[in-house]
């Protein structure tokens, strides 16, 4: 190793520490031999580096830095193009290396030099290509730039702004044709008719008008009224979803790891594990795509969705992702969107994992608050039962804390009871909370459970709780993590709500989610 490489070269260049050096020799020789002009020398030369040192770290130049992400936000394992624009807005000139700083699992950080041969009007522009295998959100940058006195003597690298998030959202998976959705039209509606009395006849017809054709004339009204009466057009409504998805950390026990999620990257003031990890699972990770690849597979079919956690809560309340936390219900292309971001930060929550409700796309500087109490320990979350299989509500010792499949869930399906299918992506239920579970398939036009189990620990209990979820009416799956998506939507169309046979897909299925 060469001596100069064993100085650092944050402080000062080879030049600079060449200077102190000769004036450390200077100060030696003056002294030894009395030499007022070598005392001169020596103190010119461990002056200028000095000088140098503070001129960089006080007068710093100044940049304004502009970043976009193409698209915004990107899918899982999709190429996001990375556009930077980089702007001197202070007085100064010469040029400047600079390094975006990226999260370890984007590989190494694009270095360029500043300004590019191509600026123009004073703006130097970038460009380079992202790609994430994990959902979440991560932090792009900052740029950091390093500068030097005009005599090369000193370096110093500072960051010129402070990042941004890419936001990358769990991909759908394409989902059979299959007979879930139940009937509808060529348009994506469902014809309805409103029968509200046995006077409904009066209800379902009007007056003749001019252009009406006569197939539609209804005879037995018109003798009733003595006037012409015509049956009036079946009213459509659009089809509606509802998607339980269980985040429970006591659900998904097997497995949890954290992934980094808007972390730093470990630029300068922040290290590798800024930010913070998502905790998740394999298990859970096959959940959100299923809940992802569901909630796009009925949105193309012109259903509305809602999206609810097993305690009846919205389910992206916690979600740090997500445009709109408190919102239950999406509709359209906009609806979607707003789901595969909500779905791009979301994790676990438990008793030992509070939830975090910063969103660090609005503000990134606020203190992410350390604990929430959300649920009731795996113990003490089964409740007492009350008739009709409903939970009587929190049990005792976990104060306020929200119950899984309580009140509160049955509640919410009862408002929009039979308007369409409840589908459910669950982690391992104890035969319990399938019971409690099992009357909420009657508020739904079809009901169908998707349950993300580890093989080796649940396979004891699985059969009773797809037991119970059938008995209840319940179309109920058993996966795993190695499971095929498509083929775990396809057997739901041979899954019997009544059968008591344990139908599950886990065995000998692989491939991707």
């Amino acid at each position: 190793m060469a001596l100069r490489d064993r100085f650092p070269g944050h402080f000062f260049s080879s030049r600079g520490w060449g200077l102190l050096g000769a004036g450390a020799v200077s100060l030696l020789a003056a002294q030894i031999m009395g030499r007022r002009d070598l005392l001169a020398l020596a103190v010119l030369l461990l002056v200028l580096p000095v000088l140098a040192l503070a001129g960089t770290r006080v007068l710093k130049p100044r940049f304004r830095v502009y970043r976009e992400f193409s698209p915004s936000p990107v899918e899982t394992s999709a190429r996001a193009t990375v556009r930077l624009a980089v702007a001197r807005t202070g007085a100064g000139t010469g040029h400047a290396v600079m390094e975006e700083h990226l999260p370890a699992r984007f590989g190494e950080s694009p270095v360029f030099r500043f300004p590019a041969r191509a600026a123009a009007g004073g703006t130097s522009r970038y460009e380079y290509h992202l790609r994430s295998a994990r959902r979440g959100q991560f932090l792009i940058g900052p740029v950091t730039a390093e500068f030097s006195d005009p005599f090369g003597l000193s370096f110093h690298r500072h960051a010129i702004d402070d990042g941004d998030l890419l936001t990358v959202t769990p991909a759908a998976i394409e989902l059979p044709e299959t007979g879930l959705a139940g009937a509808r039209g060529h348009d994506g509606v469902t014809p309805t008719r409103a029968r509200a009395n046995p006077s409904d006849d009066d209800v379902m017809t009007r007056e003749y008008r001019h252009g009406d054709p006569l197939r539609r004339v209804h005879w037995a009204a018109t003798a009733r009224h003595g006037s012409l009466m015509v049956r009036q057009e079946e009213s459509v409504t659009t089809p509606e979803a509802t998607i339980i998805l269980d985040q429970r950390l006591s659900a998904f026990p097997h497995g949890v790891f954290g992934h980094g999620a808007h972390s730093s990257g470990g630029h300068p003031g922040g290290g590798e594990g800024d930010g913070h990890d998502l905790l998740t699972s394999d298990a859970f990770e096959w959940a959100v795509t299923a809940a992802m690849s569901i909630g796009a597979h009925l949105a193309e079919r012109n259903y509305s969705l809602r999206f609810l956690d097993s305690a009846g809560a919205p389910a992206f309340r916690n979600s740090p992702s997500a445009p709109d936390p408190e919102a239950e219900e999406y509709t359209g292309t906009a609806g979607l969107q707003s789901i595969a971001e909500s779905l791009a930060a979301i994790e676990l929550s438990g008793p030992h994992h509070p939830h975090h409700h910063n969103h660090p796309h609005r503000d990134r500087t606020a203190p992410r608050p350390r604990t929430r109490p959300q649920e009731a320990p795996a113990g003490n979350r089964t409740g007492s039962s009350a008739p009709g299989g409903f939970r009587s509500g929190a049990a005792a010792g976990t104060g306020n804390a929200p119950q899984a499949f309580d009140d509160t869930l049955m509640d919410k399906l009862s408002a929009h009871r039979l308007r369409g299918p409840v589908l459910a992506v669950l982690g391992s239920l104890t035969p319990a909370e399938a019971r409690a579970l099992s009357p909420a398939a009657g508020f739904g036009a079809n009901a169908f459970a998707l349950l993300v189990t580890d093989r080796a620990q649940d396979s004891g209990e699985m059969p009773e709780v797809l037991e119970a979820l059938r008995l209840g009416g319940w179309r109920a799956l058993a996966v795993s993590a190695q499971s095929s998506l498509p083929d775990a939507w396809a057997a739901f169309d041979h899954a019997d709500p009544g059968m008591s046979a344990a139908a599950d897909v886990r065995r000998g299925v692989g491939g991707r989610p």
